[in-house]
């Protein structure tokens, strides 16, 4: 069964893969860059890591997995993905890929929040460091947002996908918390269990689920309506009134 839209009738309207996209208006484009944008930022970070000496972690490859447990990575690990599969079809849906879809978006704008107004201060990058923030933390949230606010896709925030969105956010929290002990490491100040005690972090990742959640909420109201005034193509295409004429 394919996915279905509101309608302005408050009924449903089938999506089919592909349909509303127009050929040559920029989705395609948009959605290629912003995956581009994530995995340079993603890939200078990790040969930064990688070769960067001193700290806890002795080995590149230690380094390297430290890295990927940041939730900065992650979200726009994420976001490349989802960009380049929606690059390749625009029209690509099924809920467990709209769940990631709105994982990406949700989670990059959270990262880019909680950076720019609580870790921005906390050090001073230079040179590529500062080179390969500016892409994760903000080229890569704005250009990721814009292509959801102006391509979509449409109709895909439902309650089933923003249940499917959590799994992903909770696990990195049970992971960090639970990992953090062992390699006695906590990737943001905010969750460092080690300086702040369970409740106080407890708090603040309850905090930001409740951030994650409004912006869910946010979404998926943004979602109906776009979903609510977009025709989409194929329709247009088969409308005697809009071809200017009656079937013949």
């Amino acid at each position: 069964m394919p996915d279905s839209r509101p309608t302005a009738d408050g009924s449903f309207q089938p999506i089919f893969q592909g349909e509303g996209h127009v050929p040559g208006d920029g989705r395609a484009g948009w959605f290629a860059a912003t995956a581009l944008v994530a995995a340079v930022g993603l890939a200078l970070e990790l040969v930064l890591s990688a070769t960067a000496g001193g700290g806890r972690f002795t080995t590149p490859a230690g380094r390297i997995v430290n890295t990927l447990c940041y939730f900065t990575i992650q979200s726009n690990i994420i976001v490349a993905v989802t960009s380049l599969l929606l690059a390749l079809r625009p029209g690509r849906s099924g809920a467990p890929f709209r769940a990631l879809r709105l994982d990406g978006v949700l989670a990059i704008v959270v990262t880019g929040v909680v950076y720019h107004l609580v870790l921005a201060g906390l050090s001073d990058l230079q040179g590529a460091r500062a080179v390969g923030s500016f892409l994760l933390h903000t080229a890569s949230p704005v250009l990721c947002v814009a292509g959801w606010l102006l391509f979509g896709p449409r109709g895909a925030v439902t309650a089933r996908v923003v249940a499917l969105s959590l799994v992903w956010p909770l696990a990195w929290v049970a992971l960090t918390l639970a990992r953090g002990p062992f390699v006695g490491f906590y990737p943001y100040p905010f969750v460092d269990v080690a300086g702040l005690g369970y409740p106080r972090v407890l708090a603040n990742t309850a905090l930001v689920a409740a951030f994650f959640l409004v912006l869910a909420g946010l979404a998926a109201l943004f979602d109906r309506w776009r979903a609510r005034r977009e025709v989409p193509v194929s329709a247009e295409s088969k409308s005697p009134a809009l071809r200017g004429g009656p079937d013949r």
